[in-house]
């Protein structure tokens, strides 16, 4: 009979490789840009746990549904959108990772090709400059006292709760402010890396 034995994974497995291979930096890129990089998805981060902690710890009393179709829950909305602010502000990584020039193994057809210039360049600023004018313009509007929609805000509103619940809305959401002109610096970096 054989011994069969297994290789234990290294200190993290597969998903420290994961991250480490996602993180890894291409040549090339100045320290300034790589760290404006890993700062985007961080941007997104604090507003992301407030809304997740806010649906939490509400007391039943708003009414969160919203616009949402009757079949979407409103804690599943909050989780998704969450979700997808962190990959989206997790794709600046990409500008400053070995993965933003070649495409990576696990995209069908393209896998190890190159990553043509214009094809991150022109999502991505297009991507910092929507950001920079969404959040800009919610700011403005919150200070205006309206919705970014021009409707008045409503009673039960964090700025108009209490100091505490007003520091934690601002102290969460004050970050998205620099999400777009990082986005643009390092997208600026990658272009005058990868022009030809």
């Amino acid at each position: 009979m054989t011994d069969i034995r297994t290789e234990p994974l290294p200190s993290g497995g597969r998903l420290r490789a994961c991250w480490v291979a996602a993180h890894a930096p291409a040549a090339g890129v100045p320290r300034w840009a790589r760290l404006a990089a890993l700062a985007v998805p961080l941007t997104a981060l604090p507003s992301c746990v407030w809304r997740i902690a806010a649906w939490f710890l509400d007391d039943g009393t708003h009414d969160m549904q919203g616009d949402l179709p009757a079949w979407m829950p409103g804690w599943f909305y909050l989780v998704l959108l969450s979700v997808v602010s962190e990959l989206f502000a997790f794709t600046a990584v990409g500008l400053v990772a070995r993965w933003g020039e070649v495409f990576p193994r696990w995209v069908p057809f393209l896998r190890g090709r190159g990553v043509r210039p214009l094809a991150a360049v022109v999502p991505a600023a297009l991507g910092a400059v929507a950001v920079t004018v969404l959040w800009t313009t919610a700011f403005i509007s919150e200070a205006r006292g309206v919705t970014i929609t021009g409707e008045e805000l409503s009673d039960d509103y964090p700025t108009r709760q209490g100091a505490w619940e007003a520091a934690a809305l601002y102290v969460s959401y004050a970050p998205l402010l620099l999400w777009g002109p990082l986005l643009g610096a390092v997208t600026w970096a990658y272009w005058r890396r990868r022009r030809v």
